[in-house]
């Protein structure tokens, strides 16, 4: 990690899992860490943990209204923005905008959040992503699954692929643009996190969790390819993850992804879907 002080860094999702660790590297390293969380008081106790200069704001990702908030009240640059946070297989559900909440709120928050964002970022944008991704697929006719019947491994599936394409695309404008900023992408393989246990079994939760103790790295490990991603010399659409077997653990290392998340024609067109949904265009047009 280079030393980042005097830098800021917001990083969604701040409070816990794998936010948490990149949060706390970042303060460590000298930056002045934002956590945009739902639960102030859970961002506030994160950040009393994690120390250093940092600053707690309120972000609902499920809500564009809270998204635009948090960007008019921003002032000042943003060096690094880590798009972080997510919901994981949950029951079927809808934003407070009426999407889907998977995609609704891992991919189209992000999207406005980076948009409204943009002309306040110097350097990086990285998003999370999964390898699960891998067996998402983007149905434009169905983005709701309304007719095709909910499934919440599909409906997490997809928004992680469209996490990719989203950097894709992005990267290209930033090109045409002329911009400094470079967008990259990034997952941590199999972490020790809550993400994925709201609302489940308490008794496969309960497995989930001493699985995990024994396989899973620790959220600061898991934290490792967001922090490759975010502060090194890397290509613009760059993806890391853990270099390990399956790309479950590891030091980070740029990896593969599937063809249907190096589709450039899709990438253009959810662009163009996503700008309508959430009435946000290109931060730097």
């Amino acid at each position: 990690m280079p030393a980042l002080d005097g830098r800021t860094v917001i990083v969604t999702g701040a409070n816990s899992g794998v936010g948490f660790g990149t949060a706390t590297a970042f303060a460590r390293a000298g930056a002045h860490t934002v956590l945009a969380v739902r639960d102030l008081d859970r961002g506030a106790e994160a950040a009393r943990r994690i120390g250093g200069d940092h600053e707690v704001r309120r972000l609902d990702l499920a809500d564009l209204g809270s998204v635009r908030a948090f960007a008019d009240a921003w002032d000042g640059e943003i060096a690094i923005l880590v798009n972080n946070a997510g919901v994981a297989m949950v029951p079927e559900g809808r934003t407070a905008d009426g999407f889907e909440m998977h995609f609704g709120t891992n991919h189209l928050g992000h999207f406005a959040l980076t948009n409204l964002l943009l002309p306040q970022i110097t350097d990086r944008v990285v998003t999370l992503s999964s390898g699960l991704h891998r067996s998402g697929s983007i149905d434009f006719d169905d983005l709701d699954f309304r007719k095709s019947g909910y499934n919440p491994v599909r409906a997490y599936a997809r928004a992680k692929l469209a996490n990719l394409l989203f950097t894709l695309e992005l990267e290209r404008r930033l090109r045409r643009a002329g911009s400094g900023i470079r967008a990259t992408a990034a997952h941590p393989g199999y972490a020790a996190t809550e993400l994925g246990t709201r609302d489940r079994n308490k008794y496969l939760v309960g497995l989930v969790h001493l699985a995990g103790r024994f396989f899973a790295q620790t959220p600061e490990r898991a934290a490792l390819p967001t922090l490759f991603a975010a502060t090194q010399d890397l290509p613009g659409a760059s993806y890391v993850g853990p270099d390990g077997r399956g790309e479950l653990h590891g030091y980070p290392a740029l990896v593969g992804r599937s063809a249907a998340a190096s589709d450039v024609r899709t990438a253009e067109r959810l662009w163009d879907v996503s700008e309508e949904l959430t009435a946000v265009s290109f931060g730097l047009d």
